[in-house]
């Protein structure tokens, strides 16, 4: 049976923003992908955005969702959002595990399968970001990296996602990160290779699997064009509409 799994291409802004800049930004990429053949595009705003955002993308084909989530449901935990309120908020998508929240926050292996869940559990879409740091990756401990970030989402997840067509999982080596670095395509593709064969012994066929790293208008063909990339994950570049626009229109050669 072949598999085929829709292009996605979402930027992560980051801590970045301002309601101004927003307009802008958006105005100008809506602009740049008119009359386009696009892949499945979202952008995820700062929390104080998500409303305007939701309001300037409303009736437009880019979808929008949040940089993180709370893996509580309900209850008293002052500073955190819930999946619900993101859901009421019109997000289709949370990235979860994001190496800045495991970094910064203490975000821990378990925390994140935990948010993915509850993100599955209220509609929503979880971006689970898997990857190595530098020293990880000088030491030839990728691969085992990996496995070790996705063993407690894929068991948290068992039975739960319909073969996965609801769930993403992004690829982003750490030291990749704003550096300007990224992997050989070769890389790209081995790692993504064995994150696709741990999905598939997990059931979840249909799972897209994001590439991101200082992905930019320049090497996007090149690692959109890999088997097993589905698309990316974006920072610093999604913050410019004429390089954002760029890397959604390489996305779309994918589609069949």
């Amino acid at each position: 049976m072949t598999v085929v799994r829709t292009p996605l291409v979402v930027g992560n802004w980051k801590m970045n923003g301002s309601f101004e800049a927003n307009r802008l930004l958006l105005e100008s990429l809506l602009g740049l992908l008119a009359q386009k053949r696009l892949p499945e595009v979202g952008v995820c705003p700062p929390f104080p955005y998500l409303p305007q955002v939701g309001a300037l993308l409303a009736e437009t084909p880019v979808g929008w969702g949040a940089q993180t989530v709370s893996e509580h449901r309900v209850g008293a935990y002052t500073g955190q959002v819930s999946a619900s309120m993101l859901k009421d908020l019109g997000c289709r998508y949370v990235i979860v595990g994001h190496s800045e929240r495991r970094q910064f926050c203490g975000e821990t292996d378990e925390t994140v399968a935990s948010q993915a869940l509850t993100t599955l559990d209220s509609g929503l879409m979880p971006i689970v970001c898997v990857g190595e740091s530098a020293e990880e990756e000088a030491a030839g401990k990728t691969l085992a990296i990996i496995d070790r970030q996705l063993a407690p989402v894929l068991l948290a997840l068992a039975g739960v996602a319909d073969e996965g067509a609801s769930v993403v999982v992004a690829y982003e080596p750490v030291w990749a990160i704003g550096t300007g670095k990224t992997p050989t395509p070769e890389g790209v593709q081995a790692v993504h290779a064995h994150i696709r064969q741990a999905l598939l012994q997990a059931g979840l066929v249909q799972t897209r699997i994001l590439y991101g790293g200082s992905v930019k208008a320049s090497n996007a063909e090149t690692l959109f064009a890999l088997p097993d990339v589905d698309g990316g994950l974006i920072g610093g570049a999604a913050l410019n509409a004429v390089e954002f626009s760029t890397i959604c229109t390489a996305a779309a050669n994918r589609l069949v």
